[in-house]
């Protein structure tokens, strides 16, 4: 018999500031990711999250949509620092979070060589404009990341043509045991030169240096990417438990890119539609294991500040979702929830701090309470009981809310 607990992830979909977010988020204090796509579009019909709980978790109905009695819903408030998809994800997955630092690569360039040269690499310092970066092994940056919040990430970068991603890979394991911001982004493309990267050299306020991520040509073919989170180990986390006890994994959309799943399998893509149908056809495919989704442009339309496209990728999601559900049997679990906020109407395009959905389907358990979580872990948590392996790091299970 089929037993598959599967995990949909509306990017960047909260229900409401946290508590914290005065002081952890100054700014976010008023955020509402829900509030403000219904204040536009108040006639907003979801049959199926309607039917789940959304207006049960968000504490208030709306024209189109009510409570729904049937449903079990609570809460989840995000444990990890900010509001961050890379960082909300290691959590889902059961990772205790560590606060990361914020240096700029200067801070931590001489001590990256030494470790580096410690584990016979060779390692070349590039000077420009009073800023040094490292070229390690003749083809591989390592330098601050010009994407994201300044001084948060590095980024090693190579053109794959001339090095391997698994030697550029080893290399950014390295970097990661030294620094304690908040992520390491390896990544590569082919087709592209060293020339390329040195053209994408750029300086951010006169302290940061790095290679322009799109500027470098990585992205035009064969790219690949890894993350690598402050404090995360995929060995605490329900992928790599649940893959080594025997049971498949799966992981669809962005996921795929940011959690790690040796044994299991990943799907990289991004159209919502493309991700609902793969969905679909994947937990068909599971005899018995976890399948985690993630619907990246909920987040996406977030970062636009378009409740218009927000609106439009949640009806094609909520359909995915009313597809799914009478495939699902009385050993099946559905849970959908969200990794933060993503307010389009706040006024920028960040993530915003929000306590996010948590609604829970299973065949004949119905009007179950399952509270506000402390930390988005209990989902990896309850994955691994419900399947009966070990626990991972982080996260209580609410499975036993779950049984009659």
């Amino acid at each position: 018999m089929k037993k598959r607990l599967i995990v949909i992830v509306l990017d960047g979909f909260g229900i409401g500031a946290m508590e914290d977010a005065r002081l952890a988020r100054p700014g976010d204090e008023t955020a509402n990711t829900l509030r403000s796509i219904l204040k536009d579009y108040p006639d907003l019909k979801l049959p199926a999250l309607e039917k789940l709980g959304l207006m049960n978790a968000y504490g208030k109905e709306s024209a189109s949509m009510k409570f729904s009695p049937e449903a079990n819903f609570g809460s989840c408030e995000l444990m990890h620092y900010g509001a961050d998809t890379f960082m909300g994800h290691q959590e889902i997955m059961g990772t205790l979070p560590k606060k990361p630092e914020v240096h700029p690569f200067q801070e931590k360039a001489d001590a990256v060589k030494s470790h580096l040269e410690a584990n016979g690499h060779q390692v070349q310092v590039i000077e420009r404009q009073g800023l040094r970066y490292l070229l390690v092994d003749h083809y591989v940056t390592v330098a601050d990341n010009l994407e994201a919040d300044l001084g948060m990430c590095y980024n090693v970068t190579a053109p794959l043509d001339l090095i391997s991603f698994e030697e550029e890979y080893a290399i950014a394991r390295k970097v990661r045991e030294v620094v304690t911001v908040g992520r390491v982004i390896v990544f590569g493309g082919t087709g592209n030169t060293m020339e390329d990267l040195w053209n994408a050299e750029e300086v951010k306020e006169g302290r940061f240096i790095g290679i322009a991520s799109a500027k470098s040509k990585s992205y035009d073919q064969g790219y690949q990417c890894r993350h690598l989170g402050y404090g995360v180990d995929q060995n605490v986390q329900a992928p790599t438990i649940l893959t080594k006890a025997g049971y498949d994994c799966t992981l669809i959309g962005k996921v795929a890119d940011i959690v790690s799943n040796d044994r299991g399998l990943s799907i990289s893509c991004v159209p919502t539609q493309e991700v609902m149908d793969l969905t679909y056809r994947e937990t068909e495919a599971i005899n018995q294991g976890f399948l985690c989704t993630n619907v990246q442009e909920t987040d996406l339309a977030g970062h636009s500040q378009s409740t218009m496209v927000y609106k439009r990728i949640l009806e094609i999601a909520d359909q995915g979702i009313s597809r799914l559900l009478p495939e699902l049997t009385s050993q099946d679990i559905l849970v959908i929830m969200a990794d933060h906020g993503n307010d389009p109407n706040i006024g920028h395009s960040k993530h915003t701090r929000e306590r996010v959905p948590l609604l829970v389907y299973k065949k004949g358990i119905t009007g179950r309470r399952l509270g506000r979580r402390n930390t988005l872990s209990d989902i990896g948590a309850t994955v691994c009981d419900y399947f009966g392996t070990d626990a991972p790091q982080n996260g209580e299970s609410f499975l036993p809310v779950l049984k009659n």
